[in-house]
Order: structure tokens, then sequence, then C-alpha cells
């Protein structure tokens, strides 16, 4: 299959002839000209069909290639060694930099997408390619240029080699028009509208060969990916596939059952195989993806022209994945929360503070007691060896709240603390700053009830980039949110931050609020806290209103729909049921009273019911927890006390007094 698509490739490739001269006169020489050849260019400019189109070249003249896919590839050096490992075919044990210099021929390294790969970028320039023989070549495709770092270095200078492809000339784009058998009548209508982009004229033609009948005139729109990917989705085959690219263009990678799932269709196997022979479908780690540009131009397109189908596909999306949350394994959860997060890619609040290439392929772990040094030193390097030495202390007492974020070596690269305030004893607090405000601020303001739990994430941070947006801190994100929703007992939780106020949009969006008096410092760092009561708003209320803002395109919070939980200590919840009992024969002067907020009623007739409901659903609740009262002779004697004082009140004092007796 691998080599049909490449054959298919190949025959379908046009133009290029001075990139394709410049790769076939440097293998041929005596010595290669230069080691590194970098290609940057605007995505569905052909970086990738250029690529594809050099590993051909290569296997002609007899040159090996191996090609590392940057969308597949967590942006550390790590992880990319472990890639050109898999890609040399090396055992786990073989060190790939070994490999290549124990060669004696030439070896060619296609790396793609190399903007995925842009934290590696110092590493790569000053280790990595510093290490490899005069035998090697590195051909890089990326959106951007290279650094000007390199590119001014004289050490870099005389063996890099920097090319920016074009789009095709009207000759060449003539060409492949007819490879692709596009009528001869259209080409000129083609060439006005596309002006020679690849990837627009790929989409021409593939619009033509699903109806020969479309006509494509000059006064196109200059958004030229985006006026032809509005003209071909409407010239699919059907309905269907034409909702299954505006599904696509919603989701992260889209799989057979998501599909069907989104379409509310069993049948969607031949749709499936219809998408996945697209020229603008890539096929990615567990399922398909639009080309970037396709997806946003479909998407925007989408939320323009139909916002109301636009929701509904959201919609099913999220529900999809919330259904198969709750029983999935570990490492499902994480990708299933990677997809559901990747949902709010569009708004504009959510969309600076998480790394949306990220490829899931992060592992996650306890912690193990060699891990603590590497543990220790993170903390120590990024908040000060005061705070490394309570980080120890923690480590020791509570390692089961410690999740490590590895590699694929199993080198720790981020780690995340959930640490548990109830077992924390007097000298534990006084030791502690962060926890002892927490502690001081839940007894005075929240108190937890019994079997409830305060969760403090002291520690979360990334080996690197420590709490910078990145992909490691991406996925603390989501265990985060996979920690509240897989802890039932969870009441409160709290979040320091080094940089409060940067992230101060994204948690309003969250409802994660500001709480100045909790903020602490230790070792002369400061730190500002957030917190979050799940009694007030539990999980799952928490998000449904996530999701009214889903797919809301402005920058302010939208407001929530009804009033927000109540949460009650046991003296005022006691005198709210005895008020509760005394009103119980009249149901409209229960309307307003706290128990109608509160989560026993709340959770049975859902938080977006109406008053009367509340009030129906609290008498029935109160007569069932009284007559539960029948089952023990010991109790049955404050059953008829209920009953006759508030159930079915007597006529006079008298007549109570000898109905209990």
């Amino acid at each position: 299959m691998v080599d049909r698509l490449s054959d298919t490739q190949h025959y379908f490739f046009v133009g290029r002839i001075a990139e394709r001269k410049l790769l076939r006169e440097a293998l041929r020489g005596q010595r290669l000209p230069f080691f590194v050849l970098y290609l940057y260019g605007p995505g569905g400019v052909g970086k990738t069909s250029l690529l594809g189109e050099y590993a051909s070249m290569c296997a002609e003249l007899g040159v090996e290639s191996r090609i590392i896919d940057g969308r597949n590839v967590d942006p550390s050096p790590e992880a990319f060694l472990v890639a050109l490992q898999q890609a040399m075919g090396l055992a786990v044990a073989e060190n790939p930099l070994d490999a290549i210099a124990s060669r004696s021929d030439r070896i060619v390294l296609l790396i793609d997408i190399y903007e995925n790969l842009a934290t590696c970028d110092d590493w790569l320039w000053r280790e990595f390619l510093p290490q490899l023989p005069e035998n090697a070549l590195v051909v890089i495709a990326s959106r951007q240029p290279p650094s000007p770092t390199w590119r001014a270095n004289p050490g870099w200078s005389s063996i890099l080699y920097v090319l920016s492809p074009r789009d095709l000339d009207p000759a060449e784009s003539r060409d492949y028009l007819r490879l692709r058998r596009v009528p001869e009548s259209q080409h000129q209508a083609v060439l006005d509208v596309t002006f020679g982009h690849p990837l627009a004229l790929s989409l021409v033609a593939d619009a033509i060969a699903q109806r020969g009948d479309i006509e494509f005139a000059p006064e196109a729109t200059p958004g030229v990916v985006k006026a032809l990917l509005e003209q071909f989705v409407q010239k699919v085959p059907g309905p269907a596939h034409r909702s299954s690219l505006e599904a696509c263009s919603l989701v992260r990678v889209m799989t057979e059952s998501l599909l069907a799932a989104m379409l509310r269709n069993d049948e969607v196997h031949d749709i499936f195989d219809w998408l996945r022979n697209l020229s603008f479908i890539e096929f990615r780690r567990g399922g398909l993806s639009l080309h970037d540009q396709a997806r946003e131009a479909l998407a925007a397109d989408l939320r323009w022209r139909n916002p109301d189908w636009y929701a509904e596909l959201t919609r099913r999306a999220r529900d999809y994945y919330l259904a198969h949350l709750e029983n999935a394994p570990e490492q499902t959860q994480q990708r299933l929360l990677l997809d559901y997060i990747y949902l709010h890619r569009g708004n504009a609040v959510v969309r600076p503070y998480f790394e949306w290439r990220t490829s899931g392929s992060m592992l996650t772990d306890g912690m193990r007691l060699a891990d603590l040094p590497t543990r220790l030193a993170m903390v120590a390097e990024h908040e000060g060896r005061k705070f490394a030495r309570l980080a120890d202390f923690w480590f020791t007492n509570q390692p089961e709240s410690v999740l490590i974020i590895g590699n694929s070596q199993g080198e720790a690269i981020g780690f995340l603390m959930a640490l548990d305030l109830r077992p924390a004893g007097p000298a534990d607090l006084d030791a502690d700053p962060a926890l002892r405000r927490g502690k001081r601020y839940l007894d005075l303001h929240a108190p937890l009830r019994p079997g409830e739990r305060d969760t403090f994430f002291s520690f979360w941070m990334a080996k690197d980039t420590y709490q910078d947006v990145s992909p490691i801190q991406s996925l603390i994100s989501v265990h985060i949110v996979r920690y509240v929703l897989t802890t039932p007992e969870v009441a409160f939780t709290f979040i320091p931050c080094a940089k409060p106020d940067f992230w101060l949009p994204i948690f309003t969006y969250t409802e994660m609020s500001r709480l100045p008096e909790v903020d602490f410092e230790v070792g002369g760092c400061a730190y500002g806290v957030y917190r979050h009561d799940w009694r007030v708003t539990p999980p799952v209320i928490w998000l449904a209103h996530l999701a009214e803002r889903e797919t809301a395109a402005g920058l302010e919070v939208a407001p929530s729909r009804g009033k927000s939980l109540i949460v009650l200590g046991q003296a005022e919840f006691g005198k709210a049921v005895r008020d509760a009992l005394r009103l119980l024969p009249y149901p409209d002067r229960l309307l307003g009273g706290p128990l109608l907020r509160s989560r026993l009623v709340v959770t049975e007739v859902g938080h977006d019911s109406t008053e009367a409901e509340r009030v129906q659903k609290l008498t029935e609740l109160v007569c069932k927890s009284a007559e539960s009262l029948r089952a023990s002779a010991r109790t049955e004697k404050f059953i008829r006390a209920l009953d006759l004082t508030y159930l079915h009140p007597a006529a006079t004092q008298e007549a109570a007094a000898r109905s209990t007796m």
C-alpha cells in the first residue's frame, strides 16, 4: 500500500525542476556541497510532496533515505531520536547517531512539518547536526524560515542551503491539470483562480473528479483555498459526504466510529473510505485529519454559513468523547480529553493557552523512588531551594499524589502534584505557607463536610519550560480535568501560578476564581492562586457551562444559565430541612428556599429544571426520607412525630400527644 501511494504521488508530481536538479547534483557529486537543505514556505505550497519526490529520487539513485514526520513526534530531543531510531529500523538499544556514523554510503534524512519541532531547534543545530558524518544530508521542510542565528553563523552558512518553493508556473499548472484529467476548456479559469497554488490546484482537481460540470470563474475571492473548499463541499456526491467534511473540520482526528456518531448514521464505511482518498486528508496516528488550511477554511465557512449546524456537530463530538471517557483506560482518557479540549480551539480565549499540535505520545505514571532526585532538581531550578525542601517533604509523605509525565524513553519531562489537604497536621501547615493559607480559607469560607476532599495542585511544571504554554503544560491541564472528573469526593481545588495575571483569561473562562487571600511567597518567589468549589458547580454542570461557550468567538466569557448551587453547613442544612418540613403543606412557600439550589435536589432533576420541578422533587425526597424511619422500631416513634407535626398535622396539640404515646 505504501509503495502504491508513493508511485501515485510520483506520477502526479510536476514542476520543481530546479529543486530536483539541486538534490540530484548534490547526491551525484564526490562530496556533498551542503549538509542541510532547508525548505520553507506556507502551508499547501507543496513541501511535503517535494519531500516525497526527493525520497523517490533517492531510491532511483540508490541512496537510502528516511523520513521523520513532525506531526507524530513530541517536540523534545529524546522523542526526536526515538523517531529517527524507528525510521531507521533500529533496535531500542541502538543509537541512531552511531548507526549513521558507522555507514560508508550516503543517507538522506527528510524532516517534514519541522515547525512542530520548534522547541528542538536550538538542540538540533547545536548538538544533533554537528554529530552527523559527512555522508549524511538532512533536508528540512518547515513553514518558518531558519533562524537568523544559524543563517548568519559563518560555520553554518557554508554548509546550509536555504530554498523557498514557490507556486507552480502556468505551464507546470497545466501539466498537473492534464494529469488529473481536468478538461482543457477549464484550465484558464482554474489558473485565474488558483494562481498555481499546489493545494488549490489539487482541490480543483478533486472537485472536478466528483462533478465534471463545475465551472470556475476569475471573479472568485482572493481567499482561494476557502473559496475552493466552499465550492467543493457543495459539489460532493451527497449531503452525507458534505457533512462528513464539515465534521472533520471540527475534530482533531476523525475515526469511523466518531464519524458515525457525528452524522447519526451507522453506515459510514463508504463515506470514511471516500474521505481517506481526498488529497487534502492526511493520515495521522489514530485516524484521519484535514490539512491545516483545509480545516480552517471549512470550519470558518461552516461557522459563518450555518452556525446552528456548527454547534450541533460540535455537541455530537463532545457527547461522543464524554460517553467513552468514564470507563476508558488512563491513556485513552488522556487522548479523549485532548480531543475534547480541541473542540475549544476556535475560541479566542482558549486558543493561546493550549498547544494544539501535541501528538499525545507522552506517557504518564505514578512516582517511583528513583524519580525523586529529578523532581527535586526541577523544583529547585524553577522555584528555588526552599520550595524544593517543601517538595521533598510532600513527595515523601504523599507519593501517591504525584503524576509523572515522561517521554517515549521513560525519562521524566514534567510532573503534577495533587496534594490532599485532609491529612495535613498543624506542623505541616506551619511549614507550608500555601497549604496554610488554603486551609484557613476553607475553614472560614467553605468548610468541608464528612467525606469531602480538598486538593492543592502545589507543584506543576515542565522540565524545560516550567509553567509556560507547551505540550507538557497542555497535558498537565488535561490531567487536572481528568482528576476532577474521576475523583468523586473532590470538593475544592486550588491551583497556584507563578504568573497569575497571564493565566487570568483562561481560568476565568473555566470558572476558576482568583483568590488573592491565598496568594503566598516562598524563597522570594510570589504565587497567585485560583480556586473552584466543585460543590457549588459540580463537574457535570461545569462541563455544561463550558459547552455553552465552546463555540463563542468573542473574548467575553458567556454567563452561565441558571443560578449556581449553594453549599450548606451542618447547622444551615438542619435549619433548611426544618423550614422545609414546616412549609411542606404550602408548596408555593417553598419557592426560593436554599434546598432548591442544593446538590441534593439539583442532581435529581437537573440544573436546567424549573423551581416548580425542584419543589416537587424536594417534597418527594422529604417524604421518602421520613418513610425510611418506619423500617426500625427504634425510630418509629420519630416518624409518628414527624407525621403528626409536619406531614399530616393533628388538629390539636392534645390529639398529637395522644398519637405519639
